[in-house]
């Protein structure tokens, strides 16, 4: 599992990241692992800001399409651990 480290240093798994980052993205502080990028109101400048994110926070270039293909944080950070993790 792939970790971020957040401004204040503290680890977080990929899946915690991607949960916050979807919240903050779509103004949706509800939102939990399972939730649907789509049915929470993602587009593709939603999606661009998320990999832009993940981009910033793990260093690796995800690419855009996994957040349409994937649209669950938990299922995104399956795919971004099993995929782009850091040996």
């Amino acid at each position: 599992m792939s970790t971020a480290t957040t401004p204040a240093g503290t680890a977080v798994s990929t899946e915690d990241l991607l949960v916050t980052v979807y919240r903050e993205t779509l103004d949706a502080a509800r939102l939990d692992r399972d939730s649907d990028f789509y049915e929470a109101g993602g587009d593709s400048l939603s999606a661009f800001q998320i990999t832009g994110r993940l981009r910033e926070a793990l260093g690796v270039e995800v690419p855009v399409a996994l957040v349409f293909a994937y649209p669950s944080p938990a299922d995104l950070a399956a795919v971004v651990d099993a995929d782009f993790a850091q040996s």
